[in-house]
């Protein structure tokens, strides 16, 4: 147990020393569901971040429209609110037992769950004045979602963390839409709150609300770097306070989405999300985050071809590890708590893989002593050992350079069990 205290101030809180398992697990599952999971459309865009279902309130009903303009009209009519959508947001079939099977069958040690998106719907009975009627406690569900799924989770062995969005749309300015706003006035004017009182009404209540009722493992904050200071979110302060009195200082870590000039600088890990960076090697833990599809929230107008196969999503993860990174895989249940079936079929897929090869996957580091310039081979290091993971069977001889260390004495083909000759791997400078 730490006894170090933390002082508010980057200095302080930068020196925090990493909790051992986020590097370790190196898979984790991200879960995107909540009101938006209703309409669940968005039209498929093949630009960057231009598909995201969960955005329905801002693209599709809202200010923030671009291709997808007409469709909430046209199906609910301009008087339905997107707020109105809740009833329907019923997770009458969802079953976390068979969820936090399904996680664990992937192979992922951690979950993460979207508790509060940027719509502002908690999933989660919490006692905020002003979530009331905007939460699954009193409406839709009925019940605690975030409480349910962490039982489960953690049942099944795996740790539990969640994601809060740092920013509510309905009351939050921002640079990034024309008007300033993602969702129209008369939203803001029902359902906002003065943006002046929003932290201490709403933002550090609501964390410190999850932190002290769930003990989350992990908490991936998002939105409050587009627009939201340091001051302004409290950010100093709210982790100083989590560092040195939650009970679950010890194990907790955070990402570096709380605020401006935040990201890639501050935070126990960096975040990326479909490839928007190249990572962080060894300069600091980082997650790469993205969908099964192009988009996080389930999405209707997807098609077959907009998910990637297994062996993508295979390569994507080799890729990602060798380069020191953990990979977050979104998975978009429907509105009535079912995770699609080829969703599913992906991730047992994966968990297949992974009981042959997690060996070269968990607890690994970015190998030091072996290189190679073949663009179908990775490499990682557990320990002593070095693995070279490559996406297709070779029909050509592999060379890798040793470039420190001794030649090793042999090499075993893991999806084989048997050993190979070590001249056909390995080719010394």
């Amino acid at each position: 147990m730490s006894t170090k205290t933390y002082q508010p101030d980057w200095a302080s809180l930068d020196s925090r020393e990493m909790p051992t398992w986020f590097n370790d697990a190196k898979f984790g599952i991200f879960i995107h569901w909540g009101v938006f999971s209703v309409p669940a459309w968005r039209t498929v865009d093949n630009t960057l971040f231009g598909s995201y279902a969960e955005w329905y309130y801002a693209s599709v009903y809202g200010d923030y429209r671009n291709n997808d303009a007409g469709f909430h009209d046209k199906h609910y009519g301009k008087d339905f609110l997107y707020r109105d959508f809740a009833p329907q947001f019923k997770a009458e079939l969802f079953q976390p037992q068979d969820w936090a099977a399904l996680f664990k069958a992937s192979g992922a040690k951690y979950v993460v769950l979207t508790t509060k998106h940027h719509d502002g719907f908690c999933l989660w009975p919490t006692k905020n004045k002003h979530k009331h009627n905007w939460n699954s406690g009193e409406v839709g569900p009925k019940r605690d979602l975030l409480g349910d799924i962490t039982h489960a989770v953690r049942d099944s062995g795996l740790k539990m963390g969640i994601y809060y969005s740092i920013i509510d749309w309905e009351t939050n300015w921002t640079h990034r839409a024309e008007s300033g706003y993602f969702v129209p006035q008369r939203d803001r004017e029902k359902f906002g709150i003065p943006e002046q009182d929003y932290p201490n009404e709403i933002l550090i209540p609501q964390l410190k609300e999850l932190v002290q009722n769930y003990q989350p493992s992990l908490i991936f904050s998002d939105g409050g770097e587009w627009d939201l200071s340091e001051e302004f979110s409290q950010t100093k302060e709210l982790l100083a306070w989590l560092y040195n009195e939650a009970s679950n200082k010890d194990e907790v870590v955070v990402n570096d989405r709380f605020c401006k000039d935040m990201p890639g600088k501050h935070g126990d890990y960096y975040s990326t999300e479909y490839n928007d960076k190249e990572g962080f090697g060894k300069q600091h833990p980082w997650e790469e985050s993205r969908g099964i599809g192009k988009s996080y929230g389930f999405n209707r107008a997807e098609q077959l071809e907009d998910y990637c196969t297994s062996q993508e999503l295979i390569n994507q993860l080799i890729g990602i590890v060798s380069k020191g990174g953990n990979f977050l895989l979104n998975v978009g249940p429907t509105a009535d708590g079912r995770i699609p079936t080829l969703q599913q079929e992906r991730l047992r897929d994966i968990g297949r893989w992974m009981d042959i090869n997690g060996e070269a996957i968990y607890s690994s580091e970015i190998c030091t002593r072996l290189a190679s310039d073949n663009e179908e081979l990775a490499l990682t290091s557990v320990g002593n050992k070095d693995y070279a993971l490559i996406r297709s069977w070779p029909t050509t001889e592999i060379k890798i350079a040793l470039t420190s260390g001794t030649l090793p004495q042999h090499c075993t083909l893991l999806c084989k069990g048997k050993t190979v000759p070590v001249p056909f791997f390995i080719e010394g400078e």
